[in-house]
């Protein structure tokens, strides 16, 4: 039996601004970037300066005579700026938004507003998407001539507490199944993470954490940068993501931590194996959402422990994967975790398992996961009460993830709250057809959705990458479905997409929303399953829905 997890929030309140504070005085190296390094020393003291930057302090410079931003929004790469902006403002005590970049025209001036951004910080190769975009919000390019005069001018900013309910950060969600939300992040959220981290992984300052996942999402900042200043350690930046370059820039820079979110594994395992991968000085991957298969093989290959959670950038509702975790499971619970009817309020019922493994109370077992104590820990989406009240319900904290639990407490993602299928009266989720098509060897990558029956209800619709040199074999397809005896009644798919990859956020997660629009009105390859075999629908097919 699977014990659930304790709550190890620390005692005491702890800002992040506390935290940065304390590598002031600190001469390890704290960042390195491409070919050059950095003290925390001098880290800090770079901050210090966007610190004043942030808080209008700076003289003539961009925030003069406007008593200060609000808000600064961040429009920047991976480099050392962003990480300088991004600790500044925490001394400062000024809130970040975090802009997305695949976000362009009235989204991204929708961003901007909605988050009361007063200043943008941009680079050259983004200014144009900004400026003038929202006309009496100003930009300041980092890689330009004002900027140099700005920082010259820019006093250090004092460091001062900054109390812990001081909101740090604004993070979009990724906007997957919805318009994005700003998620609040304070001060005091971010310094508990951090320590969290730092504790629970036993990390020190000996560590060097790999940040290559983008800085605009909360993964980055919480599993990488937030330990690696609670500890510290050093940050070993990285521009964008080379699977090709991991392993490389790992021995480089003594990397010892790596987090990631998605698919990164994956891309990084299908770089041809050498017989001395293993020769390196990783000790922990640490993230969420990688596949089963990539998880294990990923830890054989570089010798290091690969640690998958599931987790929010919400961030009050955590499962962790423990010893004895069956295979596909995302692990146990903390206490309070459960998985909920929506309808009922009541906790559903553990899943029960035919002999081959199948799912045979999805009905009833498949609910939506719910921290009955975790309303407290949940800090709301910025200016939207709507989304806000929505997650937090009867005062416990609804994600929108689906799940299921074994007799033994071991949980299962079942997809999203969108992710529901109703085929012939029967409902299941995408998730566990997913892990089951999965197993099919010409597929690289798969995403299950639900489109409309002709009738009533839904039908099962697949889009699937191939692997490299694989075409697919309908034949072989509906052979391999045949032969598998935990395949639902209802899951085969009655249509497969063949698409050269699908659609993803930068951090990787599969973009449903945009497939399940399109259905099987695309120009990519579209079968039908027929008569149990699948025909490839010709171009001039009925174009329902």
């Amino acid at each position: 039996m699977a014990e659930v997890l304790g709550d190890d929030r620390p005692p005491e309140a702890i800002t992040f601004a506390e935290l940065v504070a304390a590598r002031a005085d600190d001469d390890r190296t704290g960042l390195w970037f491409e070919d050059r390094s950095w003290t925390w020393r001098e880290v800090v003291a770079e901050a210090r300066l966007r610190a004043g930057l942030a808080a209008g302090d700076g003289g003539d410079g961009p925030a003069a005579g406007r008593g200060g931003p609000r808000h600064v929004g961040l429009f920047l790469e991976n480099g050392p700026e962003h990480l300088f902006w991004l600790l500044g403002a925490a001394l400062a005590g000024v809130p970040v938004v975090e802009l997305n970049p695949t976000r362009r025209g009235a989204e991204l001036a929708r961003d901007i507003t909605h988050t009361d951004c007063a200043l943008l910080v941009t680079e050259t190769s983004r200014a144009a998407l900004v400026e003038g975009l929202v006309p009496d919000v100003p930009v300041l390019t980092v890689d330009g001539g004002a900027y140099t005069e700005a920082l010259a001018a820019a006093r250090p900013a004092p460091v001062e507490p900054v109390a812990p309910e001081t909101i740090f950060s604004l993070v979009f969600t990724s906007g997957t199944t919805s318009a994005p939300k700003a998620v609040v992040c304070t001060q005091g959220r971010l310094g508990r993470i951090a320590v969290q981290q730092r504790d629970r992984r036993r990390l020190t300052r000996d560590d060097v954490f790999y940040v290559v996942m983008p800085m605009f999402h909360s993964n980055a900042l919480m599993a990488g940068i937030a330990p690696a200043v609670a500890t510290g350690g050093c940050v070993a930046l990285r521009r964008r993501f080379s699977a090709s370059g991991f392993l490389p820039d790992v021995r480089r820079y003594g990397v010892t931590f790596f987090n990631y979110v998605g698919k990164p594994l994956n891309y990084i395992l299908a770089v041809p194996e050498k017989p001395d991968d293993a020769d390196n000085p990783l000790r922990i991957a640490f993230g969420n959402e990688a596949a089963q298969r990539d998880i294990e093989e990923f830890a054989r290959r570089f010798g290091c422990t690969v640690i998958d959670s599931y987790g929010s950038s919400e961030g009050e509702i955590r499962l962790t994967r423990v010893p004895g975790t069956p295979p596909g499971s995302l692990g146990v619970a903390e206490a309070g975790t459960v998985v909920m009817d929506p309808d009922t309020l009541r906790e559903c019922p553990p899943a029960t398992f035919g002999p081959h493994g199948e799912l045979l109370n999805a009905d009833e077992a498949i609910g939506e996961i719910v921290d009955m104590k975790g309303a407290g820990k949940f800090e709301g989406y910025y200016n939207n009460p709507e989304a806000t009240a929505k997650r937090v319900r009867n005062g416990w904290t609804w994600s929108g993830d689906l799940a299921y639990r074994d007799a033994g407490g071991y949980w299962y993602f079942a997809g999203r709250d969108s992710d529901w299928l109703r085929v012939d009266g029967e409902n299941f989720a995408a998730a566990p057809v997913e892990r089951l098509l999965a197993r099919f060897g010409g597929f690289a990558d798969v995403a299950v959705y639900a489109v409309p029956d002709e009738h009533v209800g839904d039908q099962v619709m697949a889009a699937v990458a191939m692997a490299p040199g694989r075409a697919f074999d309908p034949g072989a397809f509906a052979a391999f479905l045949a032969a598998q005896p935990d395949l639902g009644t209802k899951w085969a798919p009655r249509y497969v997409r063949i698409v050269a990859e699908l659609p993803r956020t930068p951090t990787n997660k599969v973009i449903k929303r945009s497939l399940r629009d399109e259905a099987w009105n695309t120009a990519d390859p579209v079968y039908e399953r027929r008569d149990g075999s699948y025909v490839r629908r010709s171009p001039d097919s009925p174009r329902r829905w």
